[in-house]
């Protein structure tokens, strides 16, 4: 954990521009935002990815994502909307292996957003795919 970035803005001993400070989670600015306001919500407790998240850190990180997001709206920061992103694993473009939460502050034309085409498979591939999850799920809830 020595190298993880965000345990060291949690111990106090890397800068950070913090926005909340709560006994299990913080937020604090992104020093690389896509848009003004861009902020991210942490767990104080290390976990690298959501496999090892606690689910009630996972809720509270939710939580204060929803609040953070309302009061961004209710700013005076130019805001039409909010996007909500947390990345799990490099193919999903994590980069910090402490889970994190983007909070992204959203106006017309800012130029972020997903890419990527979706695609409309037919039911018999969604019930598939549906079913691959299904049993997953009852996997990993043993």
């Amino acid at each position: 954990m020595s190298d993880c970035v965000f345990c060291a803005i949690v111990a106090g001993t890397a800068p950070a521009s913090i926005v909340l400070d709560e006994p299990d989670v913080l937020a604090f600015m992104d020093i690389r935002p896509f848009t003004p306001g861009h902020l991210l919500v942490i767990p104080k407790r290390h976990a690298s990815g959501l496999a090892h998240l606690d689910p009630q850190d996972g809720a509270r990180v939710f939580d204060a994502g929803r609040r953070i997001a309302t009061a961004l709206r209710a700013s005076s920061l130019p805001i039409e909307g909010v996007n909500l992103f947390l990345a799990d694993g490099v193919a999903a473009g994590q980069e910090v292996f402490h889970v994190h939460l983007h909070v992204v502050p959203r106006r017309r034309g800012d130029g972020f957003g997903l890419r990527a085409v979706p695609r409309t498979p037919n039911r018999t591939v969604l019930d598939g795919t549906a079913e691959t999850i299904r049993a997953a799920l009852s996997v990993g809830s043993d």
